[in-house]
């Protein structure tokens, strides 16, 4: 079984429209996660409702609004499927996407799979800018190239820990985590079939392109513990990339 985990914080208008991405799917052995963080619309309300209607479907409250990566963490922790996938409130999957990837991940043998994704404006509609990931990626090469997309990661539990699939809680969360896992497990493998469309607004912090910067920085120095000079000649690897990916 694959259990998919989606931390929720108002996104009441995006909820339909998530759960019914995954009831779409043409891999239907699946568990539905949704972690709620103490929204204050009325999603959780909705999320529960749905469970009703479809026992595949998972509604968790956060005792405490404690941000994404905890949510994820929860999510982590009450899944029951040997399958992790990621999928966040805003973003639209395929409908083939675990199907496909699941068989990805089969045939490379591989613990950590992730695929291609194309932007998508506010309203979901894609832009044409699908950004096409490596076949393999290292921990080295991961650090100049944030490439891997959360809502497009796929993990095994018989290959990979729980404990370390846990995010922690600094900013970029996500990031940090491929990066221990790919230090910890060696690699990845890259997809390069798009199946998934992340949506990006005004509101988003990634479109903010100096709290990205910083972000970043801080990983670099405060995560992964490099001095000035390792952590500048990262940060212009990924910078180039990060606006190649956007072109």
């Amino acid at each position: 079984m694959i259990s998919i985990v989606v931390p929720v914080y108002n996104a009441e208008a995006f909820l339909p429209e998530t759960i019914q991405y995954v009831k779409q799917q043409t891999y239907t052995d699946w568990e539905l996660l949704l972690v709620d963080d103490c929204s204050t619309d009325g999603g959780f309300a909705y999320a529960c409702e749905e469970a009703k209607k479809d026992e595949r479907i998972r509604p968790i409250r956060q005792e405490r609004n404690a941000g994404a990566a905890q949510a994820r963490n929860r999510g982590i922790r009450e899944a029951k499927g040997e399958i992790i996938c990621f999928l966040d409130a805003d973003d639209i999957w395929m409908p083939d996407k675990l199907e496909k990837e699941l068989a990805f991940m089969q045939e490379k043998k591989a613990g950590f799979v992730f695929t291609s994704y194309e932007f998508a404006d506010a309203s979901g509609a894609g832009l044409g800018k699908i950004v096409q990931v490596p076949e393999t990626i290292t921990y080295k090469q991961a650090l100049k190239n944030t490439t891997i997309f959360t809502s497009t990661v796929m993990l095994d539990c018989r290959l990979i820990k729980k404990e370390d699939m846990y995010m922690p809680d600094i900013a970029s969360e996500d990031t940090a985590t491929w990066w221990h896992l790919l230090k910890t497990y060696g690699s990845a493998c890259g997809f390069g079939e798009n199946l998934v469309k992340y949506r990006r607004s005004s509101h988003t912090l990634s479109s903010n392109k100096m709290v990205a910067i910083k972000r970043i920085w801080n990983l670099y120095r405060k995560q992964e513990r490099f001095s000035v000079i390792k952590s500048a000649w990262c940060m212009c690897f990924w910078a180039v990339r990060a606006v190649l990916r956007r072109m």
